[in-house]
């Protein structure tokens, strides 16, 4: 099928086919389950769904030559019904629960038919469904059967979405962190963790195979990567090296792809959406990430996350965005999908949000933010789907809760932008990208900002995020002063050789007055591996509320990107000590990247450390 250029021929196209390709599943015996049905049906009679409306047969409703490219222009702008089928009850509820305790776990309201149909309105023309489906899967016993309750309910909100006219993607997602499995070092645990994931694709494709090319189906969520390697269920996971997590993620992929599309009918011609590397651009486009091969023929797309600055999306530690360095890292990070775009795989931005202040307020900018993310999306034709749990669009109200970003997102919809031909988006938004970097540009008066660009400077400062995540210094192996929660102090410290130094993060004059823990925290020194290759740190003291803290481990010196200098004073993630990791003595026994004991740390008003620096002894 060729796509024309104006818009308002793929809205009508997707009107048109919506009406005629929406297909439903098969007339199987299902468990009955009258609490789920009672609590359903008082919200809205429309909600109550005949699946013979969207009947049709086998193969019709599957447009063959229809590529992943031609997909994402159809697909518009999505969003996230989350918090809901991923809630993970089975540990509180036990695999039987009825299935609406599962749904409203993580205090989301029953999903409704006139919801779904007031997110289209919004200006959303796709729904991804989060799903945890071992929520009714007795795995620990070898048993994989999804309850037929849960593969209802499931499919009650996916004609939601259809009814709606909207595409629906629905995965695996998180679902208790059995995938950690994969990293045991029991080759039985590992086996099994295969054999589950397997049976779950089996039994959802061969449930949902009649539906159309509107729905479909997701390898993971952020688990193909790193998180393979949890230990939720599996104690003696974490056995996995970043290359074994690479070769693995590809290999659950392809499995992925071979099991769909052995299960036959419409899954033949299905669209996949293939999970990046911990769906973490930077991760995904590194070389080791490599695509599935496919029995069809452009129908691969591929999903990663976009959280930048983490602060920022993810938590309420950072306030603020919109410095020349926040444009060009996400316009930096956006364009590296072309990668894929350049293959010929749509690209779905799966998940992307700004988290809401403490109060519930709206933070600084996040107009601007979402502008240029979805200005990225126009100009490279990348599919968006807001990550939201009533956050945004509060489905109590049936409605955005601020007139600006609703305006913001109905904008960009398919029939919003059906008046303009590609060139014209793509033209449009190129030019706001430009316009708004400019704007940004006074930002660059700032002293410890023009620092922190200078090549030839060293900056030792202290990396931080809060035990509870509200409280952050500049994380990440670039040094950026401006990233941080308002009434912070930070001495930060320029290197200019071999001595001795101090830096230091000042929590009292936040909102709290305090840093409640730490969840991550590292000493680093920015251009330490360039200016100064091969040198240590070498902590002498640490100082935390002005009292001497004695190390609850042994420190040691590395870089995660060659270029920025750390050393974990707490960092949870690092599973094994890495072999670039260095010490004055040449000793590496017994390291560790936690050398602050996260469970007794407590209210921290003030934190210093004091380090000699310069070359190894050995």
């Amino acid at each position: 099928m060729k796509i024309r250029n104006k818009r308002f021929n793929i809205c009508l196209l997707l009107l048109i086919l919506t009406a005629l390709s929406l297909v439903g599943c098969k007339n199987n015996d299902k468990e009955a389950d009258n609490s789920t049905e009672t609590a359903i049906s008082q919200t809205d009679e429309t909600e109550s769904q005949n699946k013979s409306a969207f009947d049709i047969e086998e193969n019709d409703g599957m447009r063959k030559d229809l590529t992943s490219l031609e997909l994402v222009k159809l697909m518009g702008n999505g969003i996230n019904l989350g918090n809901t089928m991923e809630a993970y009850g089975r540990k509180v509820l036990g695999i039987d629960a009825e299935v609406s305790k599962y749904e409203t776990l993580w205090g989301q309201p029953v999903t409704t038919q006139e919801m779904i149909n007031k997110m289209k309105e919004s200006g959303f023309d796709s729904l991804r469904i989060p799903v945890a489906w071992t929520n009714t899967m007795d795995f620990e016993n070898g048993d994989y059967t999804i309850s037929n309750k849960y593969l209802d309910r499931v499919e009650e909100i996916i004609n939601y979405g259809l009814k709606a006219g909207m595409y629906v993607i629905i995965n695996d997602h998180w679902d208790g962190g059995w995938w950690g499995m994969f990293g045991s070092s029991t080759e039985e645990i590992r086996d099994s963790a295969m054999e589950l994931y397997v049976s779950m694709w089996t039994q959802i494709a061969e449930r949902y195979k009649d539906y159309s090319d509107h729905l479909i189906f997701e390898s993971a969520n952020e688990e193909l990567g790193n998180r393979l390697n949890d230990r939720d269920y599996a104690p003696d996971s974490g056995t996995l090296s970043e290359d074994e997590c690479y070769e693995l993620a590809n290999k659950i992929n392809q499995v992925f792809v071979d099991t769909v599309r052995g299960t036959g009918g419409n899954n033949e011609y299905r669209f996949l959406l293939i999970a990046g590397y911990n769906t973490d651009i930077e991760k995904t486009w590194d070389d080791r990430f490599t695509m599935p091969t496919d029995t069809a023929n452009n129908k691969l797309l591929l999903s990663v996350h976009y959280y930048t600055p983490w602060g920022y999306c993810g938590n309420p530690s950072l306030s603020n965005w919109g410095s020349v360095r926040d444009y060009n890292q996400q316009n930096e990070l956006l364009g590296l999908m072309t990668k894929y775009t350049d293959q010929g795989y749509g690209v779905v931005l799966g998940e992307y949000q700004v988290a809401l202040t403490e109060d519930g307020s709206i933070k600084n900018n996040a107009d601007k933010f979402f502008n240029n993310f979805l200005n990225n999306c126009d100009k490279y034709g990348y599919v968006p789907m807001l990550w939201d749990c009533s956050t945004y669009f509060v489905r109590n109200e049936l409605a955005i809760f601020d007139k600006d970003i609703a305006d913001l997102f109905k904008g960009r919809s398919l029939s919003a932008q059906s008046s303009m031909t590609d060139e014209e988006i793509i033209n449009l938004a190129t030019s706001e990208m430009d316009k708004a970097l400019i704007e940004a540009g006074n930002y660059v008066e700032d002293t410890a900002y023009i620092d922190s660009l200078n090549p030839d400077k060293a900056i030792s400062w202290i990396m931080f995020n809060s035990g509870d995540w509200a409280t952050m210094y500049s994380v990440g192996d670039q040094y950026d002063p401006g990233a941080k929660s308002e009434g912070i102090i930070a001495t930060d410290v320029e290197i200019t050789g071999e001595g001795t130094y101090t830096v230091g993060l000042d929590f009292t004059g936040t909102s709290a007055g305090f840093a409640n823990g730490t969840a991550f925290s590292a000493l680093a020194i920015s251009n330490g591996e360039l200016l100064y290759p091969g040198y240590i740190i070498n902590i002498t003291e640490i100082r935390i509320n002005d009292e001497i803290y004695n190390m609850a481990g042994r420190p040691y010196t590395t870089s995660d990107d060659s270029i920025c200098t750390r050393v974990n004073l707490y960092n949870g993630w690092v599973n094994s000590i890495p072999e670039e990791a260095r010490t004055s003595d040449g000793d590496t026994t017994d390291l560790s990247p936690t050398i602050l004991d996260s469970t007794t740390l407590g209210e921290i008003k003030t934190l210093t450390v004091t380090f000699e620096y310069g070359p190894a002894n050995n």
